[in-house]
C-alpha cells in the first residue's frame, strides 16, 4: 500500500468490481486504451484478476486507486509489463486510468508518480517506460509531468494504432528528485 496526500494506492477487493467497472463502461475513458472498446463487468472481474496476478507472479502490479477523504475508487495505477508491445520487451510500464470524474485535478500524475517511487526505490528497476496512443495529449503530459522523455514510436499490433513511448531511466530520476 502507498499513500500520497489525496490518495491511497491498495491492492484489489471485490468491492472494488462494480466502480472499475463503470469506468471501463464510459466510452470516453476508454477512446484511448487499446481499439477503444468499452469493457463489462465480467471483463473487469478478469481484469482485476489479472492485475493481482501480476502482483504475485512479478512483485509488481496495479493498484487499485482511492481517494483517501471519500474512500471512493478512482481508477488504477501501477507498474505492468506491456506484453502487447513485444518490441519494447523487456520493459516495466507506468500506466493509470481513472474515471472521468477524477480527471483535470492532478490525480494521475499524483498516483503514477507514486507508482514510479515504488518502481525505483522499492523494486530498483534501472527504466519505466509509459506508453500512449499518438494524439493522446492529457497522458503525455502527465509523462512529461514525471520526468519521461519521448524515446520511440510505433504501432500497437494489439489494435493497429501509433503509439508513443516515453522513458525514465533510475539515475534521471534520482537526479530529479534531489
Amino acid at each position: 500500500m502507498l499513500e500520497t496526500p489525496r490518495l491511497l494506492l491498495r491492492r484489489w477487493r471485490e468491492e472494488d468490481v462494480a466502480p472499475l467497472a463503470a469506468v471501463n463502461a464510459d466510452p470516453e475513458v476508454m477512446r484511448w486504451i487499446g481499439d477503444g472498446s468499452v469493457r463489462d463487468e465480467q471483463q473487469t472481474r478478469s481484469g482485476i484478476e489479472a492485475m493481482e496476478h501480476g502482483w504475485e507472479a512479478q512483485g509488481i502490479g496495479l493498484f487499485a486507486v482511492e481517494i483517501r477523504s471519500t474512500r471512493e475508487l478512482a481508477g488504477f495505477t501501477g507498474l505492468s509489463i506491456p506484453d502487447f508491445l513485444p518490441e519494447v520487451l523487456p520493459a516495466v510500464e507506468v500506466g493509470w486510468r481513472l474515471g472521468r470524474s477524477y480527471w483535470g485535478q492532478g490525480l494521475a500524475t499524483e498516483a503514477a508518480a507514486a507508482a514510479v517511487r515504488f518502481g525505483f526505490e522499492d523494486r530498483a528497476l534501472k527504466r519505466i517506460i509509459s506508453i500512449a496512443q499518438v494524439g493522446h495529449d492529457a497522458s503525455e503530459r502527465v509523462m512529461a509531468k514525471l520526468g519521461m522523455h519521448p524515446f520511440h514510436e510505433t504501432v500497437d499490433p494489439s489494435c493497429s494504432r501509433r503509439v508513443r513511448i516515453f522513458e525514465l531511466a533510475s539515475d534521471r530520476y534520482v537526479t530529479a528528485t534531489r
